[in-house]
């Protein structure tokens, strides 16, 4: 048996956790959580576009200010819902003053004003 300690301790109960099991940090939830993103400036949000109907969601995060990244994985294949998307979020980025650019082959990254992406990768010299 392991001993747990601090936040393990108050949201799992007793002072042991048995050897072989784990934790599931995914499903812990923490009192000042909700308090932490309400008082902040923005925060990074995770969104995953299943249909074009669900960029409206998105839109929404970054407008609040959030940086927002978007997997699109499942409407890659649909040219005209990608083109569709790519516009409106083009015209998100420029309402807020903000930045959209692509990542990685399905992501995209959108930001809030004040904050530019830059489109250098930054690669290590050996």
């Amino acid at each position: 048996m392991m001993k747990k300690s601090g936040i393990l301790r108050r949201h799992h109960g007793s002072d042991t956790l048995e050897e072989g099991s784990f934790v599931d940090l995914g499903s812990m939830s923490f009192e000042d959580e909700a308090g932490t993103l309400a008082g902040s400036r923005g925060a990074v949000r995770l969104a995953e576009i299943l249909r074009f109907e669900d960029l409206h969601e998105v839109t929404k995060l970054a407008y609040q200010g959030d940086i927002v990244l978007l997997d699109y994985t499942s409407i890659a294949n649909d040219q005209i819902a990608v083109k569709r998307m790519s516009v409106d979020l083009k015209n998100v980025a420029k309402d807020t003053g903000g930045d959209v650019a692509g990542i990685a082959k399905n992501l995209l990254a959108i930001t809030p004003a004040g904050i530019r992406i830059d489109r250098q990768k930054i690669r290590p010299s050996f």
